[in-house]
């Protein structure tokens, strides 16, 4: 079977603002609930859900924290060409 993993995000234009969305996350806030006010990526309306995918349909800096980190645990922030991001991963073979 092909490696997938089930993961979603929060996406924002700035350092600052991932920190401060992580700090609240560990803190007691839904991650989900964060998503659909703050992500700047469509999935946030489904709570940042990016559903189940294999490597390289991310953007590498997605891969090297899906494939490789802790599940159940927000990672970030964690930068890309589009911004930076929040990510967890939910499951992963």
């Amino acid at each position: 079977m092909a490696k997938q993993a089930h993961a979603r995000h929060i996406l924002v234009t700035t350092r600052g603002q991932c920190q401060d969305l992580k700090n609240q996350i560990e803190s007691g806030t839904e991650f989900s609930e964060l998503a659909a006010k703050y992500s700047k990526c469509p999935s946030g309306k489904q709570g940042g859900d990016l559903g189940t995918f294999g490597p390289g349909q991310m953007v590498p800096e997605f891969d090297t924290v899906v494939f490789n980190d802790e599940i159940g645990v927000v990672h970030g922030p964690v930068k890309t060409q589009f911004g930076y991001h929040l990510l967890e991963i939910l499951s992963r073979n």
